[in-house]
């Protein structure tokens, strides 16, 4: 048996968790951990921390005020702010593996994680708050223009997105939690002229019965990058709930300089990144990240043909002093949209570290997949700092909610 400090924590878990959901919740198989465990292989970093959710799991969910299923959770987002206001998750559902690696590794095990949630309503426990970032290509800008140019259905006419949310009203339906937290891109809201949007608003409030709001918020009030993105609130009871109770730092204060790697010998190290994204003895970024000359070129070419055109396509060059545009999740491609200049040669990419910053995840959380897996997860992300507010305004009508309801006995609520 291996002595590595590690190895001893995973002997610890095993006593808590079988070794299929250790490996599971991990994102590995059953004969990693027995290398692991036997010394055959070391450990990454990265475990440590993910070892420390894992375990720390039961006393967490035993002081939880309220409770909540996390649905198309990717890795997380939506749910940081919900934690750290007394909520514990009852289930999450995220379909892809390396979200799901990301996702266990940084939240733990301890409760049901399904991968695939469509036509399984019977296996959604009871709970109080459904929160659910249901995918946005059907209805986003950039997706809608891709698919009307592929003569593909966008919308609600996408035989495969656009109806996962009538999977959420099934789970309302059936479960009928206090309150839910739904998120999607600003055009879902002018997407087909407004008609999708409406058809939303009238399921949750003339169908299911639930007191909504909208609002469109910007990310941009808690990091430097312009994201604006709708969130839909409902309660099952009427409440003075008031989205605009959000406080909403001013947009202007926050500069790239705060997610930037500092090369003036203050940048943290990460014993979990294990110097992957920072090199602490050149002080810089690895050089792996500066653009190539032909890709620098090819992308200049690009601007000043759109330039001359009359267009705004291109790069987006920012400085420490700058704000971004918007991180997306084809940013491992070029990384266009966000390039960092440089005092000599060309520009960089924004590391994988740096995009975590910039979408307000802490410096603690876990990147356990590659560059090109971690661009895209935090590019399709939410911005968190945002729902760490608006956990913070809905608890205490969450908690009123369900005191009235279990005053009342009613048998749906969790």
């Amino acid at each position: 048996m291996s002595s590595h400090p590690i190895a001893l924590m995973l002997e610890r878990a095993l006593v808590r968790f079988s070794r299929r959901e250790l490996a599971s919740a991990l994102g590995v198989d059953a004969r990693t951990i027995a290398r692991w465990l036997s010394g055959e292989t070391t450990p990454p970093p990265y475990l440590g921390g993910a070892l420390n959710a894992l375990l720390s799991t039961p006393e967490t969910q035993s002081r939880g005020d309220f409770t909540f299923i996390d649905l198309f959770a990717g890795i997380g987002g939506i749910r940081q702010g919900f934690d750290a206001a007394g909520g514990v998750c009852a289930m999450t559902s995220e379909w892809n593996a390396y979200s799901q690696r990301t996702y266990s590794v940084n939240f733990g095990a301890g409760h049901q994680f399904i991968g695939n949630i469509v036509g399984r309503v019977e296996d959604v426990p009871e709970h109080d708050v459904l929160l659910a970032g249901f995918p946005c290509q059907p209805f986003s800008i950039a997706g809608v223009s891709k698919k009307n140019s592929l003569g593909r259905p966008h919308g609600f006419a996408d035989p495969t997105q656009g109806t996962l949310f009538f999977e959420i009203k099934e789970i309302l339906a059936a479960r009928r939690p206090s309150a839910f937290v739904l998120e999607n891109v600003k055009n879902l809201r002018s997407h087909d002229r407004g008609r999708t949007f409406a058809v939303i608003m009238d399921v949750l409030q003339r169908e299911l019965g639930y007191n909504v709001q909208a609002k469109i918020i910007d990310g941009g009030h808690f990091t430097p990058q312009h994201r604006e993105r709708i969130v839909i609130v409902g309660f099952a009871e009427e409440t003075d709930f008031d989205l605009d109770d959000l406080e909403l730092p001013d947009k202007t204060s926050h500069r790239l300089e705060t997610i930037l790697h500092r090369t003036d010998g203050t940048e943290p190290f990460l014993d979990h990144d294990g110097g992957k994204y920072f090199d602490h003895d050149g002080q810089r970024v690895p050089e792996r990240y500066t653009l190539s000359e032909n890709l620098w070129n090819y992308l200049q070419r690009y601007a000043d043909k759109h330039r001359s055109a009359g267009n705004g396509f291109g790069y987006g060059l920012v400085t420490p002093e700058s704000r971004s545009r918007t991180l997306s999740a084809r940013y491992y491609k070029d990384g266009s949209e966000i390039l960092v200049a440089q005092e000599r040669g060309r520009p960089r990419r924004l590391t994988p570290r740096e995009c975590a910053r910039l979408m307000g995840f802490p410096d603690s959380f876990l990147i356990p997949v590659s560059d090109t897996q971690a661009y895209r997860q935090f590019g399709n992300s939410v911005v968190a700092p945002v729902f760490t507010e608006l956990a913070r305004v809905m608890t205490p009508h969450i908690l009123d909610v369900r005191r009235r309801r279990l005053s009342r006995n009613e048998p749906d609520v969790a």
